[in-house]
């Protein structure tokens, strides 16, 4: 069982984490004004579903494996990247509109899977984000503590939990200016125009770290 402690000093370095802005969080928010909340929240899940991957990896030792593999890092990267660009063209081409006498209508909607699957790949082609597991969770390992394998998924847990928290406060946030910006069409296109251009340059970034 960890302790009090460091249970609270891991929740505050996750809390550092998701504040910062990341593809994760510019996925969840676009989805939510292009989609709704139902697609944002869909999105969450899937970005939930990977980090509860990430730490599985990472307990399995596949971290490791990627970090002594720098070929196959490259892979798990470039595919990434080409992924993330990817989601920005989607983003990019796919706009909300306004209706004639002020009413809104969402763009055509796909199924919540969709946005389930694109939430699964941008965070588990991300190398970085298991690499981020398996350096951040075994600090707060403590091998008097009970065995490490229930440790980890306590450790697991609470991460999926404190980041799922954040994709919900974002989610709930966003959509709630997202009527004004669907019928603004200015807002709509600096909001497209921002949430693919902040993905490109993510996908940028993790072709060339």
């Amino acid at each position: 069982m960890i302790s009090a402690h460091l249970l609270i000093l891991f929740i505050a370095a996750l809390a550092v984490v998701c504040a910062l802005p990341g593809p994760d969080m510019a996925l969840v928010m676009q989805t939510t004004i292009g989609r709704g909340t139902q697609h944002g929240f869909a999105a969450a899940c899937g970005l939930a579903t990977a980090r509860a991957l990430h730490v599985t990896l990472s307990a399995c030792g596949v971290a490791a494996l990627l970090r002594n593999a720098p070929w196959l890092y490259e892979i798990v990267r470039y595919g990434g990247a080409v992924y993330l660009a990817w989601v920005a063209v989607q983003v990019f081409r796919s706009p909300v509109f306004a209706l004639p006498g002020g009413t809104v209508r969402l763009a055509e909607r796909p199924p919540l899977r969709t946005a389930y699957v694109k939430g699964l790949f941008t965070n588990l082609l991300n190398p970085k984000a298991l690499l981020f597991c398996s350096v951040l969770l075994p600090q707060f390992l403590r091998p008097d503590a009970g065995p490490i394998w229930s440790q980890m998924i306590e450790l697991g847990v609470v991460l999926v939990a404190v980041c799922s928290a954040f994709d919900a406060v974002y989610t709930l946030g966003v959509a709630r200016i997202a009527t004004w910006v669907r019928a603004h069409p200015l807002a709509q296109n600096v909001q497209r125009w921002a949430f693919s251009g902040a993905l490109i340059a993510f996908a940028v970034r993790l072709s060339l770290d």
